[in-house]
């Protein structure tokens, strides 16, 4: 099946739109048989016709979203849908950062790093499906490591977790599990 660049260009939009998840320029090169800089072409083609629109065009989590944009937001909450979630508690949040940039990392590490217990905020993290359990290290106890999920990468609009911003000062922790 041969596809005129317009029709691949208003499929790729639909793909774009109607996946649950953020899609990719493989995926989407492998639904429609088409080289991925084809692919590629066509989405920055997409994102130059919705950059004046309501809604844009978005990287995340290594893939492509349609979002609204975020000087809409008062509007949108007016029709019911809300726009921001409860946020983290200081005590998550310093405990995400701590994954985000130390993974993979044990509980015994995050608490040896923030001083005080971090299962609670854990807990909440792993509900909100902000981290996850990537297996266990090897080493006394074989503790359980965590790492973050493509809805981390979503949820702070990174492409990827080189994305995330350089920290110079972090504690450089070494394993005493390893």
């Amino acid at each position: 099946m041969s596809l005129s660049l317009d029709e691949a260009r208003r499929i790729i939009e639909a793909l774009i739109f109607a996946a649950p998840h953020p899609i990719t320029v493989l995926e989407i090169s492998n639904i429609l048989d088409l080289e991925q800089e084809l692919v590629q072409r066509i989405i920055e083609m997409i994102k130059e016709q919705y950059a004046k629109s309501g809604i844009t065009l978005r990287v995340v989590a290594g893939g492509y979203q349609f979002v609204t944009r975020p000087e809409f937001a008062p509007w949108i909450e007016k029709i019911g849908r809300p726009v921001i979630t409860t946020p983290l508690s200081a005590a998550g949040l310093e405990t995400l950062a701590i994954v985000a940039y130390k993974q993979p990392i044990s509980r015994s590490e995050i608490e040896e790093i923030r001083g005080v217990s971090s299962q609670s905020a854990i807990n909440t993290l792993l509900e909100r499906e902000l981290i996850v359990e990537l297996g266990r290290r090897d080493g006394p106890g074989r503790p359980i490591i965590y790492g973050t999920t493509n809805q981390f990468l979503i949820h702070f609009g990174l492409k990827s977790l080189d994305d995330l911003p350089q920290v110079d000062n972090l504690p450089d922790y070494k394993s005493r599990d390893a």
